[in-house]
């Protein structure tokens, strides 16, 4: 089943729910990721409610789950290898849902002092809406709901809750570094609906965050 995820809006940039940009939330002390190979502070993604996954494959309601955090590194694109699960340009963590705080955003120096930087923190916060899910295959979903959404732009399509990964080069599925089982995808996303609001997966690529609930594991990547 294909469970689509599509822009509903804005959000509050603290908001325990799915969503794209704003900033994380996480237990008390909980440090920003920085990235192994430049050492800067990494740019915030996504949340995504792991509880969703349960909700919306009709498996009825669920608690606690967790939430997945997802960060990557834009202080210097392409030279991190942020596109590599393991290379340290990245990081996927799961945290709980309960007892969360905005984690204190890193101050970045700029050369202008009024020009925003935007290698910590996307340019909007993007609520997400999940249509209802289909037996199709993620590109058909995505094809279909241009068909029947011809007023709204298909970047509002932001990609897919659970389901199969929809591959533009080979496999990737990542195996647990714990249990070392093959990994759960837990969400594809597409870049984002415009410049400002954008993720950068190397220009209209698509990335893949996938779980091990057990291990409370988690591991993300990319592919253009």
């Amino acid at each position: 089943m294909t469970t689509l995820m599509t822009y509903a809006g804005t959000a509050a940039p603290d908001s325990l729910q799915t969503r794209t940009g704003g900033v994380p939330v996480a237990p008390a002390g909980t440090a920003w990721p920085h990235c192994a190979t430049c050492d800067g502070p990494m740019q915030f993604l996504a949340h995504v409610l792991l509880d969703d996954l349960g909700h919306h494959a009709g498996q009825g309601a669920t608690e606690g789950r967790g939430l997945l955090a997802l960060f990557m590194c834009q202080n210097d694109p392409g030279m991190c290898a942020e596109w590599n699960p393991t290379s340290g340009g990245n990081r996927a963590l799961i945290f709980p849902t309960t007892g969360l705080q905005a984690i204190p955003v890193p101050t970045i120096d700029t050369e202008d002092e009024d020009e925003d930087d935007d290698t910590v923190l996307l340019g909007e916060v993007s609520a997400v809406t999940f249509e209802p899910p289909t037996p199709a295959a993620y590109d058909q979903a995505h094809k279909e709901w241009r068909t029947t959404h011809t007023g709204r732009s298909p970047l509002e399509i932001l990609g897919q809750l659970g389901g199969h990964p929809t591959w533009l080069q080979y496999d990737e599925t990542p195996a647990c570094p714990t249990c070392t089982e093959a990994m759960t995808l837990v969400t594809q996303l597409e870049e984002g609906r415009t410049h400002t609001t954008a993720m950068n997966f190397g220009g209209r690529g698509k990335a893949y965050a996938f779980a091990c609930e057990p291990c409370a594991q988690a591991l993300f990547l990319w592919q253009c």
